[in-house]
């Protein structure tokens, strides 16, 4: 058919020619008109734009999850039980350690409590009781996190009940580093004293021997470590703990492995994965990126319509030309084909403009820490931005084939005339 436009094969050589002849201004400019720059801009800005926004969504999802996981293991195998206290837990690690995708796991006590400065100032903070025999393949990465001090707790004080480690956040919000004395109040019942005739807490004192920085906030600002018998014995458990931390070859895998691991365990005891602490957190990200990359999907389609009105004007001012083309032998596909190259030309020069500066804006931010933002809500200090080959992909491939189909229309109604209504075309 003579109106038929869709291309049987790739543009001749003679068809790119014309097509890059079109692209340009004035007949004997080296450059590209006007339109065809903002054609090419309007779809760089949106490839571009597309890359960063999902990078930063992307980098709050791997920077959340991974500091998440500095202090917080892969799954937890609790109990149940009023008390949720774990007296049988020997055996009960014995057979962690032995299942498959297990890598390791330790026994962990995890309480709430006060701390109090040495000025009287109290605040509530997490205990975390560590197992220090498990270093050597810990199941956290706490160890590697710790700035001053190590996890030996050594004292320098014999008036303590021993040493603790605290986040950053809080020992400049306590004003106590290493080497000052901290008081806690034990989370169990308090005693009644007999000659007072009410209950009386007993306060502990202890060392600080360390510190800790995980860049996130809420770790940082909140948990105290201690050794796991010292946490025993503040918290009251005796010999029992509080629940065993796992950590497993594959994180995203944590909730299936923690089902495999209460199969194996029996009925008396629960799973708790990082992903099922973090659901709403995560879901939101997730959603979050999927509106923002609509949104500016959305402003590539306005891109492409600018190059449907660029690709029209051109057609109008060269009517006379397409008239003399056919007349000169060009069939209608051929021309369809010289506007669908001018269509590629945009998109492949837009799309590889916009990819570099995505590419550039997107290394810029993440390794310059352009955008602070408040880690009380965010949990991390500034905006990283981590992109992923997968999305590139897409936004390459969707923004090419928008530039392309926006050149379907417009060569239509050139082809339509005969050759001779074409030249006679005011």
């Amino acid at each position: 058919m003579d109106g038929e436009l869709a291309p049987r094969h790739a543009p001749s050589r003679l068809e790119l020619r014309i097509a890059l002849r079109y692209l340009k201004g004035r007949r004997g400019s080296r450059f590209a008109s006007l339109n065809t720059m903002i054609s090419i801009g309007g779809i760089a800005v949106g490839v571009m734009a597309l890359v960063v926004v999902l990078g930063v969504m992307n980098g709050l999802r791997n920077d959340l999850r991974d500091r998440i996981l500095v202090a917080n293991p892969h799954l937890r195998i609790l109990t149940y039980g009023s008390s949720l206290r774990m007296d049988d837990w020997q055996s009960v690690l014995d057979s962690i350690r032995k299942a498959p995708e297990v890598v390791a796991a330790a026994p962990e006590v995890i309480a709430e409590t006060i701390v109090i400065n040495e000025a009287d100032y109290p605040t509530a903070v997490n205990v975390l009781g560590l197992d220090t025999t498990a270093l050597s393949l810990p199941v956290t990465s706490i160890p590697s996190v710790v700035t001053e001090g190590d996890l030996t707790f050594r004292t320098t004080r014999d008036s303590v009940e021993g040493g603790i480690i605290i986040g950053r956040r809080l020992a400049d919000r306590l004003s106590a580093f290493p080497g000052d004395v901290v008081t806690l109040v034990p989370p169990t019942a308090a005693k009644v004293n007999p000659a007072l005739g009410y209950a009386v807490p007993r306060f502990w004192k202890f060392e600080v021997t360390g510190i800790f920085e995980t860049g996130m906030y809420q770790y940082d600002n909140q948990f105290i470590v201690m050794p796991r018998e010292t946490a025993q014995r503040f918290t009251g458990l005796g010999d029992a703990i509080t629940g065993i931390e796992v950590r497993v070859t594959d994180p995203w895998r944590a909730p299936e492995i923690g089902q495999a691991l209460l199969d194996r365990l029996g009925f008396f005891y629960r799973s708790l994965d990082w992903q099922s602490q973090n659901a709403a957190l995560f879901s939101a990200l997730q959603l979050e990126k999927l509106a923002m990359g609509l949104v500016i999907f959305f402003i590539m389609l306005v891109a492409a319509f600018n190059i449907v009105g660029t690709l029209t004007m051109v057609v109008n001012d060269k009517i006379r030309e397409i008239g003399i083309l056919q007349a000169m032998g060009l069939p209608a596909p051929a021309i369809g084909r010289i506007f669908l190259a001018q269509g590629a030309i945009i998109g492949a020069i837009g799309v590889a403009l916009g990819l570099v500066g995505g590419l550039l804006v997107a290394y810029a931010v993440d390794r310059g820490r352009w955008i602070r933002i408040n880690p009380q809500v965010y949990f991390i200090d500034h905006l990283p931005v981590h992109v992923e080959a997968p999305d590139v992909v897409v936004v390459v491939i969707a923004g090419f084939l928008l530039a392309v189909v926006a050149t379907m229309y417009p060569p239509r109604s050139a082809t339509r005339l005969t050759p001779v209504e074409a030249i006679r075309h005011e």
